[in-house]
């Protein structure tokens, strides 16, 4: 389209490119599937509705680190107990985080204590991605010159 740029995604929306160079570090951002209540927890919400996550987060992972001051910069929604969900959808997870973040560990947040973080999150991205328990809490860490 008419808004590419050198080396950034055409994924990556003029709102969200101006998201990620707003938030500072320890901020956080949500990659919330198409299951998700993005619209009801507060938030700004940015629109990306055609679009699944694990495209969407090795862009953004080409732009931003994680947070390597806190473990706990990669979050997931653990399954409900119960629910007979296997997210297939965090394998191809665990292969991004090992060519962007090779140090990374998913951490596994309780649904509602997942919902509470992504209260206060800087900014949710409402995307199309189809896969349940795909949501991803991403916490922005320093930018190294």
């Amino acid at each position: 389209g008419s808004r590419m740029l050198k080396g950034i995604s055409p994924l990556i929306s003029p709102e969200l490119l101006k998201c990620l160079c707003e938030m500072g570090h320890s901020d956080e951002i949500v990659l919330a599937d198409a299951h998700f209540p993005a619209m009801n927890l507060g938030p700004k919400v940015i629109r990306a509705d055609g679009l699944d996550i694990p495209r969407l987060l090795e862009a953004i992972l080409q732009l931003i680190p994680l947070d390597q001051y806190d473990a706990n910069h990669f979050a997931l929604m653990q399954v409900v107990p119960g629910d007979p969900v296997d997210p297939v959808i965090w394998k191809d997870y665990a292969d991004i985080l090992m060519k962007a973040e090779p140090n990374t560990k998913p951490t596994l947040v309780e649904r509602f204590e997942y919902y509470q973080r992504a209260a206060k999150a800087y900014c949710i991205v409402a995307t199309g991605e189809q896969a349940q328990y795909a949501n991803v809490i991403l916490k922005k860490g320093v930018v190294k010159g």
